[in-house]
């Protein structure tokens, strides 16, 4: 019985109304391994932000903010500065502002010309101090 590997059990749900006391038909049994168990359990630590359009180009402009040396936690030890792959990244927004163009909400229009405007200031004025 020690030799024995225990496994867990997967119900697929979505076909049976969630009901616990049915088994789905798909109903299979897995052998549990560090690959399997986290995406079976998802971590449940901070609520997931629903993605969003503007929070995509958000997220974007921290990447590239923190690549241009930006720290957002002040007791961060700092970073390293790299302008080239900044610079990827807000082409990369230029590149989706264009081709979006005529197809977003107002308020996702501004932050992405509000984000483009911020990162490029910050960018032409760290290439000048190069």
């Amino acid at each position: 019985m020690a030799d024995q590997e225990q496994g867990f059990v997967v119900r697929d749900r979505r076909g049976s109304g969630g009901s616990d006391d049915a088994p789905a038909s798909s109903s299979t049994t897995k052998q549990a391994t560090p690959a399997s168990a986290s995406q079976a359990a998802p971590s449940h630590d901070a609520p997931a932000m629903p993605v969003t359009f503007s929070s995509f180009v958000i997220s974007l402009g921290s990447s590239s903010l923190m690549l241009m040396g930006e720290q957002l936690d002040p007791h961060q030890a700092p970073l390293s500065v790299n302008l080239p792959q900044a610079k990827e990244i807000i082409d990369l927004l230029s590149v989706l502002e264009d081709k979006t163009k005529g197809n977003l909400t107002p308020e996702e229009q501004t932050v992405l010309r509000d984000m483009l405007y911020a990162l490029r200031m910050k960018y032409v004025t760290l290439a000048s101090l190069k």
